[in-house]
């Protein structure tokens, strides 16, 4: 993950970004999350992009890179956890929720205070990425200010009263147990395991053929030096 921010380090380019999604890759893919224009990336995007998320990682890097910073994402935060898509579709309004935490510090707390209901619906979600990223949502609002950490506290309560399930005790102790500790925030994408699964060469190749676009030769001559491969553990 740390190449590629270098790579697209400069890079701003909507059509290289739409071309780089489309190929389908998953590392053009993170990649375009983060060449593309913000002004330039509409609502009907979002909602294409949504429904080709095809691992968890991707959708924490194209929801963390760009979508959070979006007009539409409180507005899709609300409405992506109700959507029958699948999996990745909530996961990724619940990590919308996070990266607006994180990344948006003009935000009110009143735009908050609209993602906590959804959190006690979607507790008992106990597909692994829905109930990370909700106790992702929860943790990370709790601590922006002391009163959506008191809102924050009341809400995993509610969830462990309202609920018995082994995953919505899980959503409700980790955040309390986090913020107790005072460890630092972990809202991130996770770079670590990024660097052992991104494979630069293979990205090249695929960027050669792709298409003709100037923008692709650039990008490649910032990748021209050699760079070590790492094998995932």
């Amino acid at each position: 993950m740390p190449w590629l921010r270098q790579l697209s380090r400069g890079q701003r380019d909507h059509e290289l970004a739409r071309q780089l999604w489309q190929t389908g890759f998953h590392e053009a893919r993170i990649l375009a999350s983060l060449v593309d224009e913000l002004p330039l990336v509409t609502r009907a995007q979002m909602e294409r992009w949504v429904l080709d998320f095809d691992s968890w990682d991707v959708c924490d890097q194209v929801c963390g890179n760009l979508f959070d910073r979006t007009p539409f994402a409180v507005d899709l935060a609300l409405e992506w956890p109700a959507r029958p898509q699948g999996e990745f579709v909530r996961q990724a309004g619940f990590v919308l929720m996070a990266g607006l935490a994180l990344h948006d510090k003009g935000l009110p707390d009143s735009e908050f205070m609209k993602f906590f209901p959804l959190m006690v619906t979607y507790a008992t979600d106990q597909r692994n990425f829905v109930k990370k990223a909700v106790n992702w949502a929860l943790r990370g609002i709790g601590k922006r200010n002391p009163a959506l950490r008191s809102k924050a506290i009341e809400t995993a309560q509610q969830i462990k009263a309202t609920y018995g399930s082994p995953t919505a005790s899980w959503i409700a102790n980790e955040p309390k147990e986090n913020w107790r500790k005072n460890k630092p925030d972990l809202i991130r994408l996770n770079d670590e395991l990024g660097r052992a699964w991104y494979n630069p060469g293979l990205l090249m190749e695929h960027l050669t053929h792709c298409c003709d676009n100037p923008a692709y030769q650039n990008l490649r001559r910032e990748s021209s030096r050699e760079i070590p491969l790492i094998n995932h553990p």
